[in-house]
């Protein structure tokens, strides 16, 4: 057979890109939630195609994106450093910056040592495959975010994925594998799309009786729970118990990057050995700087954590009362379920035409009929604001029928 007979009868790996047309139809329906352009934002409004739109929808637990203090912090480490470090933390690009932040977190984390990476996706994904091995076996939980799970795609070790938040299940999985092999739990702290904490205090006994270490990927919790923003480990005083805890500074920190604390052997091993981290340019130093701010900010102004938590509770409390099932959530992540995937881009345009910007999430990041929109919140949040929030979730709920006017949810759990 010639070689153009056999290009003619082979199958096009483009054909994927070509068929996929899910986004076109609901583009045409005008009910496309996504990749919309903020084109100005003060952190808790934001102007999108013309219109003001209260922002129930960000990360930004803190607030902090528009704080000045951290705005001249990074228009300083642009004058004195530049746009840019032009390398990787291997090579030339560590600046004094790297190392105080690198410093500062491992101290506020009450971990030996930090390290550095580019996105928050990059930590997980660069630090799993780095630190498990062809003879190592990974437990994961089945609701760990993305980054988790394309680091245990990549690392050579055995993955075993137990039921999300299932301690018995884990259990059994534990008992099955050979005693000898290096074992290591991986778990998100909070879930990102139920807003719930993980199970720590039995996964800390559970690794400690299988001589497993144990990974929190905390990027919703610091700076968000537990004692001074510690995270979900501090929120039961077991922050010494769990081995590696990573973090994220595109939610709390207000920046871009992400870090890994633990005991200082560790995180020096992948520090000099994570292709993530060898291979990536290095944070840029506005990124550096902004995330020092927020952390000085953070230890110095308590109140937004009170802030938060009370916000927290009392839109949980406020969605729950109108009959939205908002699932277990016990963050400022809270979820509302409405159901199929056309449902809910209907939900969220209504809630955007009433002046609400929130998060459109369907299968497979949530089970099938289980489509929901996402809300998180600000510290600085008003309650004029969280009020109107609520009272546009009420006449959207009772349009499209998912609760009713006593107060009772139309959409199972």
């Amino acid at each position: 057979m010639s070689k153009s007979n056999t290009a003619l009868k082979s199958k096009d790996i483009f054909s994927k890109a070509f068929e996929f047309t899910k986004a076109e139809e609901v583009r045409a329906l005008g009910l496309y939630p996504y990749f919309k352009p903020l084109t100005a934002t003060d952190g808790t409004v934001v102007e999108i195609e013309g219109k003001q739109v209260i922002m129930a929808g960000s990360n930004n637990y803190l607030g902090l994106t528009n704080d000045p203090r951290v705005l001249e912090a990074a228009r300083a480490a642009i004058l004195k450093y530049g746009s840019g470090c032009t390398g990787s933390r291997y090579l030339n690009g560590t600046l004094d910056l790297h190392l105080e932040l690198e410093e500062k977190l491992a101290a506020f984390m009450r971990k030996e040592a930090c390290v550095l990476f580019s996105t928050g996706y990059q930590t997980n994904e660069g630090s799993i495959q780095t630190i498990a091995g062809r003879n190592d076996v990974i437990f994961s939980d089945k609701d760990n975010h993305a980054c988790i799970v394309v680091g245990t795609l990549c690392s050579s070790a055995k993955t075993v994925r137990y039921h999300h938040n299932d301690m018995d299940h884990l259990r059994k999985l534990l008992e099955r594998e050979d005693p000898d092999v290096g074992k290591i739990i991986i778990s998100d702290g909070v879930f990102s799309m139920s807003g719930t904490l993980a199970k720590i205090p039995e996964l800390v006994e559970l690794a400690k009786e299988f001589g497993a270490r144990l990974y929190l990927d905390d990027a919703h919790a610091i700076g968000v729970i537990g004692e001074q923003g510690r995270g979900s480990a501090s929120v039961f005083g077991l922050v010494d118990e769990v081995d590696l805890i990573s973090g994220t500074f595109s939610k709390s920190f207000a920046s871009l990057g992400g870090f890994l604390v633990g005991d200082r052997k560790v995180i020096e091993y992948i520090r000099h050995s994570s292709p993530a981290h060898i291979f990536s340019a290095s944070m840029p130093p506005a990124n550096v700087a902004t995330v020092l701010k927020a952390l000085e900010i953070l230890q110095e102004e308590t109140w937004r954590l009170d802030r938060l938590e009370e916000i927290s509770d009392y839109m949980r409390n406020g969605l729950r009362d109108l009959g939205f099932n908002v699932w277990t959530s016990q963050t400022p992540i809270i979820p509302v379920v409405v159901g199929d995937m056309m449902s809910c881009f209907q939900f969220w345009k209504d809630l955007f035409e009433a002046g609400v910007y929130v998060n459109a999430v369907i299968p497979p990041a949530v089970p099938p009929g289980q489509s929901l929109v996402r809300t998180s919140y600000s510290a600085t949040h008003t309650n004029e604001q969280l009020d109107k929030i609520l009272d546009a979730f009420r006449k959207v709920g009772l349009k499209h029928g998912i609760i009713n006017v006593n107060g009772q949810a139309q959409v199972e759990a």
